[in-house]
């Protein structure tokens, strides 16, 4: 009886895989005008690779001297193509995107317009490039924007929803936060959106426990009494307080510093002090007489997301004032090349 069923489950299987193997198709000889090819036979089977070169003069239609294509289903995983030695093929731009001819190259003397991705700019004014003797001149290069924001920030026991995670937002991006099960953001709701603006992110939601709504850990174990019970106020570097009440301290920060912490400061029963804030430095430095295209003027300090113009050197060919955009982010400084206010604006520069 089970040979009967072994039969059966055979005569259904086999045509299937007989199917399945003959379902990829095998490629025809490529036709190369001005090239050749190995191994050279009239048809290849799926998955088999050959390797070509060009006669002197031309080139393969892709990056090298020789190339390689592969049969897949029928069709060649690039046509093998010899072309002249002065054309150019589609160029390879970081964070840019352009039409491609649907032929797959470009002739000497044609032009293409690359448009950067959100969140980049041009390096330089120019949009466009020339093939010119084989090779794209000048080729774009598109970096990221000053005004353009990084991953927004991690909130414990909170996601950002309705976005795919990308490392580099636009300018006015906006991402919304909602907090997880049993947590609500201040203010006593379950999201908030933030934006980004000159290369910052607005506020992020605090998420609390919807069951933790009074007293902290730690003044539940020592009572919140009179700031004189504490003695001497706490210094902090770069920083100083600005409000001081029966009960608390208010501190803040010294201009380029910024708040680590709270900037409220209570005493407990035992006669210590909450947590204390720090001040972290939030700002860059450039030193213009050390940059042949600034206008010298000494050290320059800039804030923490702050956009600063600096004037260049004027040159004779310009018709208009050119001059630098300069960001401090995290730390460091972004400084854009000399343009005028078009192309700032334009953000072509």
């Amino acid at each position: 009886m089970w040979l009967k069923c072994l039969r059966f489950v055979l005569l259904v299987w086999f045509p299937g895989v007989l199917h399945a193997q003959s379902a990829a198709l095998p490629c025809p000889a490529p036709t190369l005008n001005g090239g050749y090819f190995v191994p050279e036979h009239e048809t290849y089977a799926d998955e088999a690779t050959l390797t070509y070169a060009c006669e002197s003069g031309r080139k393969p239609v892709v990056e090298g001297w020789w190339a390689t294509s592969t049969c897949q289903n029928g069709k060649w995983s690039h046509e093998p193509q010899c072309i002249d030695e002065k054309a150019c093929v589609p160029p390879a731009i970081p964070n840019a995107k352009h039409i491609e001819k649907k032929k797959g190259w470009y002739e000497e003397g044609n032009t293409i317009r690359v448009t950067c991705d959100k969140g980049y700019q041009y390096k330089a004014s120019n949009a466009t490039a020339e093939c010119r003797n084989g090779t794209w001149s000048p080729a774009p290069v598109c970096e990221k924007s000053i005004y353009a924001c990084g991953e927004p920030p991690q909130i414990p026991h909170a996601v950002i929803v309705h976005e795919e995670y990308q490392e580099l937002f636009d300018l006015d991006a906006q991402v919304q936060y909602e907090c997880e099960d049993g947590y609500t953001a201040e203010g006593g709701v379950y999201e908030k959106i933030i934006f980004c603006s000159s290369g910052t992110w607005s506020e992020g939601p605090i998420c609390r426990s919807a069951t933790s709504s009074g007293p902290s850990e730690r003044e539940t174990e020592a009572q919140i009494i009179a700031i004189s019970n504490c003695g001497k106020h706490p210094r902090i570097p770069n920083g100083d307080v600005v409000k001081t009440g029966d009960m608390f301290l208010k501190y803040q920060c010294n201009v380029f510093y910024k708040r680590v912490g709270p900037d409220k400061v209570v005493c407990y029963s035992d006669g210590t002090w909450s947590q204390i804030p720090t001040c972290k430095a939030a700002f860059c430095s450039v030193n213009t007489d050390r940059h042949l295209h600034l206008k010298p003027a000494g050290v320059k300090y800039i804030k923490e997301g702050e956009n600063v113009k600096l004037e260049c050197v004027q040159q004779d060919h310009w018709w208009m004032e050119h001059y630098s955009m300069c960001q401090c982010t995290d730390g460091r400084l972004w400084i854009s090349q000399c343009c005028n206010w078009f192309e700032h604006k334009a953000r072509t520069c």
